[in-house]
């Protein structure tokens, strides 16, 4: 099973999203199950939990693992072809986000607009690697940093960018035989704060 894999495909997606279906999903990645077993566990007949396995099946989102009898029948085991899934921007081609249509380095929605092409040219990149049974060479950093005041932060995108500018202006090599290009995308955003459940927020006592 992979970790995680790129749904690509308009009508994968839309099985994808149904809430029953993402729940079997969520199911089967935590292990082989058959119908039946899934039926018990989402409070469905089998017969339903069959027909929208057979959906998830034929857009490649669950596979067989295996069969086992049980009496006179003969269970197909089914499990999930990856832990996660992302939905492409190609699910949406007509109206995928593009970066190009405007640059502003400040902007939260253009970090979005290059998010969604960061998602949408590493799935397809995956996609390709897999098929021609190749490595695809990636690298990521992730960090945090906690600035003392907005001073701080707009000194480190400017030394941010000085450096990673110098860094392209060293190696760039676009007339290197048998070099290949390679896209560079650094983020910068303030944390999420995880939310916290409605049953554990404090109650009032004022009237």
């Amino acid at each position: 099973m992979l970790d995680v894999t790129v749904i690509e495909d308009a009508e994968a997606a839309a099985v994808s999203l149904d809430p029953t279906r993402a729940r079997l999903l969520a199911e089967l990645a935590a292990g082989p199950a058959s119908a039946a077993m899934l039926a018990g566990r989402v409070g469905l007949p089998r017969q339903k939990v069959n027909y929208h396995l057979k959906a998830l099946e034929r857009h490649g989102l669950v596979e067989l693992a295996g069969e086992r009898r049980k009496g006179n029948v003969t269970e197909r085991l089914m499990r999930a072809t990856a832990a996660s899934y992302v939905i492409s921007p190609l699910a949406l081609a007509a109206v995928q986000p593009d970066p190009d249509r405007f640059r502003d380095q400040l902007s939260a929605r253009w970090l979005l607009a290059l998010g969604a092409r960061l998602v949408r040219d590493v799935g397809s990149l995956i996609t390709g690697a897999a098929k021609a049974r190749k490595r695809l060479a990636t690298y990521a950093l992730d960090g945090q940093v906690t600035f003392g005041s907005a001073a701080d932060r707009a000194a480190f995108i400017e030394e941010l960018t000085a450096g990673v500018s110098g860094l392209i202006r060293k190696y760039d090599a676009p007339d290197a035989v048998g070099g290949r290009d390679h896209r560079i995308v650094v983020a910068l955003h303030p944390t999420v704060k995880p939310q916290t459940p409605a049953a554990e927020l404090p109650i009032s006592t004022e009237e």
